[in-house]
């Protein structure tokens, strides 16, 4: 039986499944969680202090989340390199995406359906290969941070 992680979180624990494949000699991947916010100002009861009405308020309007991840090119992939991931690109639908921990409970903690932005390839002369990719979530992801779990 495996030992609970204790700790701090190493970073190759956590793989991002872009199509149902994990991203193959992935070099790291960063989400970002997006709030857009819209200020709100109301003047100040005539009995508050004129400072209070320098405050805005502020309601969240949108969330999105963004995805991007870099990788080596391999001669002898087998899980989603360049050239998998440039032909979902090029196929111009989304892809479902999963983040989630290598050990441990196998559930995702984010999961939904992506649009792949760009993609970009880097090769430089004596070096290695390596590609970046960029998502965001097209709609609602079915599993999020915050998320209540639905009642079946």
């Amino acid at each position: 039986m495996a030992l609970p992680n204790t700790g701090y979180v190493n970073g190759s624990d956590i793989l991002l499944s872009i199509g149902g494949k994990a991203v193959g000699h992935c070099t790291s991947h960063t989400t970002t969680f997006n709030s857009e916010t819209k200020d709100r100002s109301v003047k100040p009861a005539s009995s508050a202090p004129y400072s209070s009405g320098l405050w805005k308020g502020k309601g969240v309007t949108s969330l999105s989340i963004s995805i991007s991840a870099e990788g080596l090119r391999f001669y002898n992939e087998s899980e989603n390199g360049f050239d998998e991931i440039s032909a979902l690109w090029g196929a111009g639908q989304h892809v479902e995406v999963k983040a989630f921990e290598r050990e441990g409970d196998a559930s995702p903690y984010l999961q939904g359906n992506f649009v792949i932005t760009s993609i970009e390839e880097s090769s430089p002369a004596q070096d290695d290969a390596t590609y970046s990719i960029n998502l965001e979530n097209d709609g609602e992801p079915s599993v999020y941070p915050g998320k209540p779990v639905s009642e079946g």
